[in-house]
């Protein structure tokens, strides 16, 4: 199933399902029917196994004709499919990505990287779904997009092990973890974070995919399911990163595993996968910038600017894709660190 989150004509949000291309509105369409499914998607997904049968019931009497009515494409605005999630974390799971942004600082791999997964916590009420990202002064410096895929969590758990892990996953979407770093970079200096470089916006879209859609790109492994999926971007247009999901060097299900550890995750939990090789500017640059020195040429790094658009797309998931736009109101804090570092100069 391919299940989205939209606002109907009225801006009320609701949930839908997919079928042929057509959104149908879940509870609307299933109230026909009797099956009494809830409007918003975190509700479904707090049905756990009984909510994702009910929605599949639904679809097959879509696609056997019983439900005709769906949304019009002009009528509906796209959220994420997941709009308020219960919480939004992030892993470090492909390798490449780790390495060459370290080697880019001049930086050897570290070995903890192998030993176990880990994950920091972002901020789940700044989740966006696909459109403009509206963003403030100090975001534009060095703004950077990250190409990623996340997972929405469809059933409480505790301790879960990585055998049983992947039954814990409702669905698939695409994330863009996006990162202002120059504010990233000042505050990581102190070991704590990373925070307002981050903390700003997380899009999650444009829809969610149940696992079921995605067997036959799926790779059993003794730690989990990998998934043969290719993820680009695209900058104005512009290929700039290339990579696959089945190159995660530890599984969503290793990464459930330890997230599970001691503590219980809920249904609308957000995990995303961290970073694809290739997956970033900051990667991207830094790249760049040591195979010019080594030419003896100059590099100008690249960044997301005002007007921007940034696309991300992941085969069997759909498109990401958002413009960048400047706030009205200039809320700058770098301009008052600086104003306060020349006061007490």
């Amino acid at each position: 199933m391919k299940l989205i989150s939209f606002l109907n004509k009225d801006n009320s949000e609701r949930a839908g399902i997919i079928v042929d291309n057509r959104v149908y509105d879940i509870a609307k369409s299933s109230a026909l029917l009797s099956l009494e499914i809830p409007s918003d998607m975190l509700e479904i997904l707090r049905m756990e196994s009984d909510g994702m049968n009910k929605c599949r019931e639904l679809e097959k009497a879509i696609t056997d004709g019983k439900v005709s009515d769906f949304e019009e494409d002009s009528s509906i605005s796209p959220l994420a499919p997941v709009p308020h999630p219960t919480s939004c974390r992030d892993a470090y799971a492909f390798r490449q990505h780790v390495a060459t942004a370290r080697r880019n600082r001049g930086l050897e791999m570290i070995p903890e990287f192998d030993q176990f997964p880990v994950f920091y916590f972002t901020n789940h009420n700044s989740i966006i779904g696909p459109g403009e990202l509206v963003v403030e002064e100090d975001h534009l410096h060095k703004l950077d997009f990250e190409l990623e895929v996340a997972i929405v969590i469809g059933k409480r758990g505790k301790n879960i092990s990585e055998g049983d892990a992947d039954n814990y996953i409702a669905g698939y979407t695409i994330m863009n973890d996006f990162s202002a770093r120059l504010l990233q970079m000042e505050e990581m200096k102190l070991n704590l974070g990373p925070a307002k470089g981050k903390d700003f916006a997380t899009s999650i879209g444009p829809w969610l995919v149940t696992p079921d859609e995605l067997v036959e790109r799926k790779i059993d492994t003794s730690f989990g399911a990998k998934y043969d999926l290719r993820m680009i971007a695209r900058h104005n247009g512009e290929l700039i990163s290339d990579g696959n999901l089945k190159d995660m060097n530890f599984t969503f299900a290793e990464i459930i595993e330890r997230v599970s550890y001691g503590v219980e995750i809920f249904p609308g939990d957000v995990i995303g996968s961290g970073t694809v090789g290739t997956g970033c500017y900051l990667e991207l640059n830094g790249t760049r910038i040591l195979e010019a020195k080594a030419k003896g040429d100059a590099y100008h790094p690249i960044w997301l600017k005002e007007d921007d658009t940034i696309e991300l797309d992941v085969a069997c998931l759909g498109k990401l894709s958002h413009t960048i736009v400047r706030a009205k109101i200039d809320r700058s804090i770098l301009a008052k660190k600086k104003m306060n570092e020349s006061v007490t100069a």
